[in-house]
């Protein structure tokens, strides 16, 4: 109750100052424990090393801290002080900074442009802000079988990161527009994942202030941490001889000088390192620490450390497809809060009032971004899958992908079926205000072919809904996969093979959680972060000399 009364005093005091400068940067907190790589000792010594400081990392690292020396190795850097991260006025504008310093690295897929977090925060730092809760097949698959500590994680990030907003006008119509098509029930505000139309919740505070997960990191034991940023991790290392198994002691990093450093682990039984880099950091770390199909270490003469088919398999991306629709008046900006569940595995949200696709004004073909809004549909599973392979041995690099998108007829029915009912939904009576009554659903599926949603070739009208869906493909970037649970990892998201390495992030997943899955991965982290603390406490004293 204290805590959340002086959130309330702190929140009044940020709505007078941010009133007087709106879209200022966040200030960054006085983490003592967060310094640049370049002052990292030459070798080091902890009990956990956890590989990227992101949506997982940081739950994770906090979270151990508690009672034993952690290292938490982020190669980007902080997301405080850049309002292009920090205020909503800015949303998305760092997907535009191709730049070796920019918080989002671009890479290309099937002509789809897509991006990885390269910063403090990791997908929290750059993302749309939308938080909702995965559905509980998310926790069977995860192998996370202890209700009451899920629910416990939940609630630790939502109340440090959460928050409710109030919806627009154009909002409310879009919402009550998904109910009169028949995405029903209403259910409200809430964080459940339900089928029916709902309000979720947003890491922008009121005020337009992004809350990343690097705001986790005032939970840390400031004596147990140690965080180092622009710190880009070569390898992890690996003792082989007069072993049953592989066993981790320690990870190579290169600061931003281009010094290399060792960290360690202190030696004793219970030591980890923890890779959490993410869909594609984490399998392709594996890959360059040896762990990994044979041909991919063979042809970059890679020692082998382990031979793993399954590394970097099954890479899958959810697409989304988008419909802009011009509107005869006005639309206040807004960012993804009204989200419809389909029971056909479509979910259906929004983005109105401003330029998502940062695109040239004449490509509107007369109308505006400022009168009209975008709808789009992102399918669940997906059940199209591809694969990670590494072209070289420089981890900065991105790795080769596939995602082979609606390969699998089923992904492609789902996105027919989102479109068709985005469709019913802006000719709901709810919805009139904000489309023309004299454009047809032809016309406004032109109109979308003509905008540059990818980099794919095609015409400018809309034959079918199957091709539009191929068309037009975008990402919603919820790409996951490469490291499964079941074939990579046990399930304790131990590696399967070697001793003293875990994956704990977003490559493990077998379907992208619910609407948005920055929540179940946050809850993730923290869940194994406690569970991994908890087993170790009840095995040995901690030792507490950092």
């Amino acid at each position: 109750m204290v805590y959340r009364s002086w959130r309330m005093i702190s929140a009044a005091v940020v709505t007078i100052l941010l009133l007087l400068n709106f879209g200022a940067a966040q200030f960054a907190p006085n983490y003592t424990f967060m310094h640049e790589a370049t002052e990292a000792p030459r070798v080091s010594f902890f009990d956990y090393i956890v590989i990227g400081g992101g949506t997982a990392g940081i739950p994770i690292a906090t979270t151990l801290s508690a009672n034993y020396s952690v290292l938490l190795l982020e190669r980007g850097g902080s997301p405080y002080n850049d309002a292009n991260i920090t205020s909503v006025t800015n949303i998305f504008r760092y997907l535009l900074d191709t730049s070796p310093e920019s918080p989002s690295q671009q890479f290309i897929v099937e002509g789809v442009v897509n991006s990885r977090p390269r910063v403090l925060g990791g997908g929290t730092s750059i993302n749309g802000g939308f938080y909702s809760r995965g559905e509980e097949q998310f926790n069977t698959e995860a192998k996370l079988a202890d209700a009451d500590l899920i629910e416990e994680s939940y609630q630790w990030i939502e109340e440090r990161l959460v928050y409710e907003l109030p919806l627009d006008n154009w909002q409310s119509a879009l919402k009550a527009g998904l109910l009169e098509a028949g995405v029903t029930p209403d259910n409200g505000y809430t964080f459940d994942h339900l089928i029916g139309t709902k309000v979720g919740g947003s890491i922008f505070d009121q005020n337009g202030t992004r809350h990343t997960a690097a705001n986790l990191l005032q939970d840390a034991n400031p004596e147990g941490l140690a965080l180092y940023l622009h710190a880009t991790v070569h390898k992890v290392l690996f003792k082989c001889k007069g072993l049953s198994k592989p066993k981790a002691y320690g990870v190579v990093f290169e600061d931003s000088l281009g010094k290399k450093h060792v960290a360690y682990l202190k030696g004793r039984a219970k030591d980890e390192i923890i890779l959490a880099a993410g869909s594609l950091g984490s399998p392709q770390l594996l890959i360059l620490s040896g762990i990994g199909p044979k041909d991919q270490l063979d042809a970059l003469n890679i020692s082998v450390v382990l031979e793993q088919p399954f590394v970097g398999q099954d890479m899958a991306d959810n697409p989304q497809n988008v419909l802009f629709v011009p509107a005869p008046i006005v639309v206040q900006p807004s960012i993804l809060q009204v989200v419809g569940i389909t029971p056909f595995g479509s979910y259906i949200e929004e983005a109105g009032g401003f330029n998502f696709i940062f695109a040239n004004l004449s490509v509107y073909q007369g109308f505006t971004y400022e009168k009209g809004g975008f709808i789009f549909e992102k399918i669940n599973g997906p059940l199209s899958k591809g694969e990670l392979k590494i072209v070289n041995c420089n981890p900065a690099d991105n790795p080769s992908l596939t995602f082979n998108y609606f390969s699998e007829p089923e992904d492609l029915r789902k996105c027919v079926d989102g479109i068709s009912t985005i469709l019913r939904t802006i000719n709901t009576e709810a919805f009139s205000s904000y489309k023309f009554a004299n454009m047809t659903d032809q016309d406004i599926l032109d109109l979308n072919m003509k905008l540059p949603y990818n980099l794919i070739p095609h015409g400018n009208t809309s034959t079918s809904l199957e091709q539009y869906c191929k068309d037009t493909v975008r990402t919603i970037w919820h790409y996951h996969g490469g490291c499964h649970i079941g074939q990579v990892v046990d399930d304790d998201y131990k590696v399967i093979g070697v001793d003293s390495l875990r994956v704990i992030d977003g490559s493990t997943l077998l379907n992208s959680p619910g609407t948005n899955p920055q929540a179940s991965v946050l809850m993730l982290g923290r869940y194994m972060g406690v569970t991994i603390l908890g087993q170790r406490l009840a095995g040995e004293k901690p030792y507490t000399d950092w």
